[in-house]
This record gives structure tokens, sequence and C-alpha cells, in this order.
């Protein structure tokens, strides 16, 4: 699916607070956008560390920004998991429901727009990407509602509209039919005919 909301902001603040050899080197990367050299980098980090929630926020935007975003959500929900930071908590819900959004995961990616408002309802963005991801999500619905609802009235109306009688004369009762009533008109002219022959006045006699 192709962008169903504009991303704003990917919040992707690369944290510093990592004594991780990897991790330093995958920031500087991250920093530099080398996005695809930083990937393997914070994978490595993540390896000597699998608990600490700002490894795995990284690990979760450098995924994201490969177009990774199944491994990107659930490195976002292995630092939800386990991380405290509500900040760190916050940014991680926004992101996890930008990737849901990339996978057109639309009720998902609602539920996790709503968790980051819940944090921070000041996040603007994530209040945005939340209009967009309901409203795209009832665009999807409701031509489904429609046509359900246009099969229903179908199914009623043939209910209340009989099937229109079908004809089981065959062609040569069909000719008899038409004879009949030719004879039938012929005898009726001829009737009227007479009639007004009777209906002719005589002089009167002459006395």
């Amino acid at each position: 699916m192709k962008g169903i909301l504009v991303i704003l902001v990917l919040a992707a603040t690369v944290a510093q607070a990592q004594s991780s050899q990897h991790a330093r080197k995958a920031n500087i990367l991250y920093k530099e956008k080398k996005f695809n050299e930083s990937l393997p980098e914070y994978q490595k980090a993540a390896g000597e560390n699998a608990e600490d929630p700002v490894v795995n926020y990284n690990l979760g935007d450098a995924y994201f920004r490969t177009e990774k975003f199944e491994e990107a959500g659930k490195s976002y929900d292995k630092l939800l998991a386990e991380g405290n930071d509500p900040a760190l908590r916050q940014r991680a819900f926004y992101n996890k429901g930008v990737s849901l959004s990339r996978q057109s995961k639309l009720e998902e990616s609602i539920a996790a727009y709503k968790s980051a408002l819940l944090l921070n309802p000041e996040d603007n963005d994530a209040r945005i990407n939340l209009q967009k991801a309901m409203l795209e999500l009832k665009k999807k619905q409701d031509p489904e509602k429609d046509k359900k609802e246009d099969e229903k009235k179908d199914k009623q109306q043939k209910k209340e509209d009989p099937p229109p009688t079908q004809s089981r004369m065959n062609k040569k009762q069909v000719d008899q039919l038409l004879k009949a009533l030719d004879q039938r008109e012929q005898q009726v002219q001829q009737k009227m005919l007479q009639n007004r022959t009777r209906a002719v006045t005589k002089p009167d006699k002459d006395w």
C-alpha cells in the first residue's frame, strides 16, 4: 500500500547513552543517513544487549529507514515490553503506528497512535496520522457495506416482484388462437352489416 497518510515526522532521534562500540558506530552511520550500513551495527548491538530499550528503539528506526516495516514493529514491541521511559515509549508507539500503516494494518496502527497520544496528548503528528488512518479505514469499510446493502435490496426486490408468467402455448396453438380470433372478428363485422341493412327506412305507402 502506497502511503495511506503523510508521514510528517518519524521521531527517529538516535539516543547517545550507549556504551557498545557497535551502537556508537551505528549511531554515527545513522546520522550520516547511511541506514543500510547502520542496520547491521544495530543488530550486533542488540545481540550484545537484547534488553536495552534504546538499542531496540534505534534498531527499529534503522529497520524502518530500510523499509523493513514488520521487523521495525517487532523492535518497537520489544522496547515497549521492557522499557519504562515514557518519552521513549511514546516515540516507539508513534513509530510503530507508522510502520503498521505502511503495512496496511490500519486497525493496529490506530491503536498504536492512540497509545502514543495517551502518553503525549500534545503530539500533533500522532493526532494527524491517527485521523488519516481512521479515515482510510472508513473508506475501505464503506464500499463493502454498500455492496452488502445493495445485494440485500436486490434479494428483497426479487421476493416482492413475482417472476413474469411464461406462455406454455406452442406455435401451433398460437396459430389456432389467432385464426379463431380472426374468425370471430369476421362474424362481428357481418353481424354489424346485417343490422345496418335492417335499419334502412322504407318509403311510406302511398294511400
